[in-house]
């Protein structure tokens, strides 16, 4: 069964990267209130993804 969590990282990544490369207001360093949203659920995802990745001591 595939990864859930990694699948929605995975698909957070992509709805962040069509819309950063369609907005005119958007850049790398600063985003439209759209792009941010869509840019912080990936970071979301990400940190929750990496943190399970890592070994727990």
């Amino acid at each position: 069964m595939p990864d859930e969590l990694y699948q929605r990282y995975m698909e957070a990544a992509a709805a962040h990267r069509v819309h950063a490369s369609s907005c005119s207001d958007c850049t790398p360093v600063e985003r439209c209130e759209s792009g941010e949203g869509l840019f912080k659920a990936f970071a979301r995802f990400q940190d929750a993804y990496n943190a399970r990745l890592k070994p727990r001591k």
